[in-house]
């Protein structure tokens, strides 16, 4: 028998990758294994959202989508030799410092958000500088694998409602708009949060990215194609829900809303994507044979070599990925032990001019602090008839399950008749909402959380002082306070509320000291 015929062969999928590539590829993938192994947890959450939120189902095409960019460059890549870049390193570990923040505090977006730019990053420090440059584009776009847009929820709410509340006058239909609720004469109409938009919007500026790279050239015609990706389903997303409306007005209510679950939705998406493209497709300016990339321009790219002769062994690289892992792992145990000492019992004081009253007769509200440590509610009045609820809810620390103002908790109560209305009236501090039942019955809540000095209604910049207890092992509690008036009184909601905030205690002070003594902080 020859001796050739005897000797072990490559399998296929190793012959097709060019020579230099093969050990670099190998790293890459080991360290993208080793990172989605121990961030398995957050892929899984990453996963969950993707598969069962109609507004991150279209991530699920992303991984294909990157990959087709790459393999659409992999015969010029294979003229560009990757070297590992020592450098990206600290992307690295910039992107396993910001998972270490969003694991203290909660904040499910820095997680995702982080584990995204590990990858990123390591593709970097492994491939280099050359390779980075090749590929921009498609690791540039792995950033859409993150599930972001919820947070455009309310702002996209408004916006629908007053394009609404305007195409429905001018279709002749006579209506009163009221927040996000709009009056007609067949019945009620609430733009809730799931015909905001929101997954038209951030599919499309997905969509609109990919279709801007690989249709257009000139950088000011992608500008036009992704400013035009932005207005469109907002402004069609107006006339889905007119035209919700307006079928009602003559088929009923019944017919209306059955239309839009089968119509609306992705069909809906899909028409507006089609027409985007159709109206884009007489300026496509990119050659159809273009191959995106010159490997060997880039090759011999000399700007690049002052960056690139910071060279590394890709298995250094590796060795130290994962002992910036281990590092920030134990960082997050160790810190995960920190909480703050609380009474073991808390009251809410007498508030000078307002006495403590039984609940109202009516629709039962009560905000949700999951995980508090202490949560306190009760009912104030004062002699002309002015009533407030005032909600407490005191947390050791902030962690998974007990975190203040994460989803579904706070004023709103999820899966009950109480909605988000619109905006409240500024208070100079804290967030204020007006909330709504049925037609008729409405409340202002006005949310404030306090930790140290910080006294805010911005969950971020609450969980960005959280964020220092942990890192310096120096807890603090933290404070959930929650005003509400019902509307329909002897004196307005906003009238009551700022009674209440000026009968607290020194104007100078504000609540913040005031939410400081229920919890018998010194």
């Amino acid at each position: 028998m020859p001796l050739d015929l005897a000797l072990p062969r490559r399998a296929r999928l190793t012959e097709a990758i060019a020579p230099h590539w093969r050990r670099p590829l190998l790293h890459l993938a080991l360290a993208w294994a080793f990172l989605l192994l121990m961030f398995a947890h957050v892929v899984a959450d990453m996963a969950r959202q993707f598969w069962d939120s109609s507004t991150y189902n279209h991530i699920l095409f992303v991984p294909f989508i990157i990959g087709w960019l790459v393999h659409m460059r992999s015969p010029e890549l294979v003229k560009v030799t990757p070297q590992a870049w020592w450098p990206g390193l600290i992307g690295v570990a910039g992107a396993l410092f910001l998972w270490l923040l969003g694991d203290l505090t909660g904040l499910a977006l820095a997680t995702h958000l982080a584990l995204v730019l590990a990858l990123q990053a390591s593709a970097i420090t492994l491939l280099g500088v050359r390779v980075t440059a090749a590929l921009l584009f498609p690791i540039s776009y792995m950033l859409f694998l993150v599930p972001f847009g919820d947070e455009l929820v309310p702002a996209l709410q408004m916006i629908t409602a007053d394009l609404t509340i305007a195409l429905v006058h001018f279709s002749g239909i006579p209506a009163v708009i009221d927040g996000v609720f709009i009056d007609t004469p067949i019945g009620l109409f609430e733009v809730a949060e799931a015909c905001s938009g929101v997954k038209f919007l951030v599919a499309m500026v997905a969509l609109g990215t990919l279709a801007a790279h690989v249709c257009f050239v000139s950088w000011w015609r992608r500008a036009g194609f992704m400013a035009a990706a932005v207005i469109l389903p907002i402004i069609a997303n107006g006339v889905r829900a007119w035209g919700t409306i307006y079928i009602a007005q003559s088929q009923g209510i019944e017919f209306a809303v059955g239309f839009d679950h089968i119509f609306y939705g992705w069909v809906f998406f899909a028409l507006v994507m089609g027409l985007l493209l159709a109206m884009a497709w007489p300026f496509f300016d990119r050659p159809r044979d273009d191959r995106f990339i010159d490997g060997q321009a880039i090759a011999d790219w000399p700007l690049l070599a002052p960056i690139e002769r910071f060279r590394a062994s890709g298995a250094v690289c590796l060795g130290v990925i994962a002992a910036l892992f281990a590092g920030i792992a134990a960082w997050s145990i160790s810190a995960r032990t920190v909480e703050a000492e609380i009474p073991a019992q808390i009251t809410l004081p007498a508030v000078p001019g307002w006495q403590q009253v039984q609940a109202a007769p009516g629709l039962w509200w009560e905000p949700r602090a999951g995980g508090a440590d202490h949560r306190l509610l009760a009912f104030y009045q004062d002699s002309e008839g002015a009533r407030v609820d005032v909600f407490y809810a005191l947390y050791a620390a902030q962690d998974e399950g007990r975190e203040a103002g994460s989803f579904g908790q706070g004023a709103l109560m999820p899966d009950t008749d109480w909605r988000w209305h619109s905006p409240g009236p500024d208070f100079a501090m804290g967030l204020s909402d007006r909330l709504q039942a049925f037609s008729d019955t409405q409340r202002l809540a006005l949310t404030l959380y306090r930790h140290r000095d910080l006294t805010t209604g911005s969950v971020a910049r609450l969980k960005l002082s959280n964020i220092r207890d942990r890192l310096t092992f120096d807890p603090h509690p933290t404070i959930t306070l929650i005003l509400s008036a019902p509307e329909g009184g002897p004196v307005p909601a906003e009238e009551a509320l700022r009674r209440f905030l000026a009968a607290t205690g020194d104007a100078d002070a504000g609540i913040g000291e005031w939410m400081d003594r229920v919890a018998q902080l010194p």
